[in-house]
């Protein structure tokens, strides 16, 4: 059983809104969630896939998106960089930010670790998360105890505050 509020819990937030190597955006989300459990990670929990209004380019199309609790003994910066590796397997190229893409793979929580553009290896917990009504939607569905480390608001709590926000909005929760 996944505790939300555990120390233990490592956040990953997926989203596609191209075909790619591996398939549609749905066959791609879940070929990476098989990712996910390989090679010294193991998939703990994921969340249903969500249909999504693009977030920061709206010339685009809907994305999928979703959301894995995972456990490793990799650190952040390891991790990343195996992040970053499922992305280019499935086809990513970095081209333009908040652009179309086959995967985006977003490290959201390491354990509660709070780290800032001060220290090397990723941010976290990830900067944009409690804007992101894509992301906290389906955290609040695989770990409704979690809580923000550095705001320590829960995921429903950070939903309510964004009200109505048009980008990233759900268009439809499965």
């Amino acid at each position: 059983m996944l505790c939300g509020s555990s120390p233990n819990v490592i956040l990953v937030a997926l989203g596609s809104n191209l075909a790619g190597a591996w398939g549609s955006p749905r066959e791609t989300i879940l070929r990476a969630l098989e990712e996910l459990d390989l090679n010294g990670i193991r998939l703990v929990r994921a969340s249903p896939v969500i249909l999504t209004a693009p977030f920061g380019r709206r010339n685009q199309p809907a994305y999928l998106n979703a959301v894995a609790a995972i456990e490793t003994h990799l650190p952040p910066e390891a991790l990343m960089r195996r992040l970053h590796t499922i992305e280019h397997k499935a086809g990513r190229r970095r081209r333009v930010r908040w652009g179309p893409r086959t995967l985006d793979l977003d490290l959201i929580d390491y354990r509660g670790l709070i780290r800032d553009a001060k220290n090397k290896g990723p941010i976290l917990p990830h900067p944009g998360v409690a804007q992101r009504a894509f992301v906290l939607q389906p955290i609040a569905a695989i770990a409704p105890r979690w809580r923000h480390p550095a705001n320590r608001l829960s995921a429903r709590e950070m939903l309510r505050r964004l009200g109505g926000t048009r980008e990233g909005r759900i268009l439809v929760s499965t």
